[in-house]
């Protein structure tokens, strides 16, 4: 009897694959689009509607001991505020019909935990977990992997080895395209691995070479359209104006003045193509995107701010589409 009528016997039992026996034919992509087994999640492109985001409450992790620049953060944010930027937030989100997941989690993480966008990163098929770069971080992936578990959604790649990789450090330029900087958080063992994983599913790695006192790519260049990326004219390079020239991407360049470094005005989220949530005491550069035809939304995040990040540090992206 050969393998074939062997399945269809119906005196198999269903475990071995006889008549009770059903295949699994949809693939995970196809489960996360219809929210199927797994937590609807994914990312394809930077611009495309915002659907659900990852929030960190601030916990009394930020009451650590010794100098915020120890913690990597410029200074020491005032709890109590920052709960109350973080509920701002919240309510800004979902008035632009933006789902938000809250954690609380029960032990305490390292204060950096605030910053969910560098933790992972997703794909039209699920995330990818970041490692972060310093000592100071090590182990909030563990707690991140927690809270994706507990929301359902597939991770589906860790770096590993002497890999670093924070998820702001990689920016979709299209749909098949990554750019993937490379810096201080994320290395090129990571860029390697991320290039292997991701041409098995058929997506292309680009490679961003940081300048010196980049934290993330994200930094340097942020998408508000398919044809259309904010770029910070003091960190700009000619090999990252080159890739988006070459794609009809225009320009918004802005100067590196004090809204842009202390400000963080381009540290915003896209809700939707030419429309965006920034931090709010950017006047300058608020303008600047209206007169370009951006709908522009604002929230308070200067506590934020102390600890060396903006909305776009703080804002885990699961869904877009």
């Amino acid at each position: 009897m050969n393998d074939a009528t062997e399945e269809r016997s119906p005196n198999l039992h269903a475990t071995h694959g006889g008549a009770g026996w059903v295949p699994r034919t949809s693939s995970l992509a196809e489960e996360l689009g219809r929210g199927e087994v797994w937590h609807r999640c994914g990312v394809r492109a930077e611009w495309e509607p915002l659907r659900e985001v990852v929030l960190h409450w601030p916990g009394e992790e930020l009451n650590f001991p010794g100098p915020p620049d120890h913690q990597l953060m410029l200074a020491r944010p005032d709890l109590d505020r920052l709960r109350h930027q973080t509920e701002g937030l919240v309510q800004c989100y979902e008035q632009a019909g933006v789902v938000v997941h809250l954690t609380r989690l029960a032990e305490l993480p390292p204060p950096n935990f605030l910053f969910q966008r560098d933790l992972f990163w997703a794909t039209p098929q699920g995330l990818v977990l970041a490692r972060p770069a310093t000592r100071q971080r090590a182990g909030e992936e563990g707690h991140m992997a927690r809270v994706l578990a507990n929301l359902a959604v597939p991770v589906i790649f860790h770096p590993h080895g002497h890999a670093t990789f924070e998820g702001a450090d990689a920016l979709w330029l299209d749909s098949a395209t990554v750019l993937v900087g490379c810096g201080v958080r994320t290395n090129q063992e990571a860029l390697v691995q991320l290039r292997a994983f991701l041409g098995g599913m058929g997506i292309a790695v680009l490679e961003v070479v940081l300048p010196a006192g980049v934290q993330h790519l994200l930094g340097v260049v942020n998408f508000v359209a398919a044809d259309l990326a904010v770029v910070n004219g003091g960190k700009m390079t000619d090999q990252l104006t080159q890739m988006l020239t070459t794609r009809g991407i225009r320009q918004i360049i802005l100067e590196p003045d004090a809204e842009l470094t202390a400000g963080l005005g381009m540290n915003f989220v896209t809700l939707a193509p030419r429309r965006l949530l920034m931090p709010a005491g950017c006047p300058g550069i608020r303008a600047r995107f209206r007169g370009e035809g951006l709908e522009v939304l604002e929230a308070e995040v200067g506590e934020y701010r102390k600890a060396a990040g903006g909305i776009g540090c703080l804002t885990g992206i699961l869904w877009r589409g």
